[in-house]
């Protein structure tokens, strides 16, 4: 199941969460498919020198999915996952009614 999984931390804490990151990143059952850190303040609430990443990842399942996240969450890092449902542009509407059912 893919997921977009926001980060936050404080911007002295990059370096360590960066070297969770890339620990995180050679755990078996999961495949990263994108990743972004935004440089400004992403969405209202986030503190100031605080920077946000958002990723996009599939996991295998949810032990794969804490073990990556707990990872990064001991360096510092708040981490939340929201599941997302992947469509083709342009089939939003079959999309849609597809899961109505």
């Amino acid at each position: 199941m893919k997921f977009l999984v926001f980060a936050t931390y404080d911007v002295a804490k990059t370096a360590d969460v960066a070297q969770a990151s890339d620990k995180a990143d050679k755990m078996p059952g999961h495949k990263v498919l994108a990743s972004y850190t935004c440089m400004g303040i992403p969405f209202n609430g986030v503190p100031p020198n605080t920077l946000v990443t958002i990723r996009v990842i599939e996991y295998e399942s949810d032990e794969a999915m804490a073990a990556t996240q707990y990872t990064v969450a001991l360096a510092g890092a708040t981490v939340w996952a929201v599941p997302v449902l992947e469509w083709t542009a342009g089939s939003g509407a079959a999309t849609e009614k597809k899961y109505r059912k």
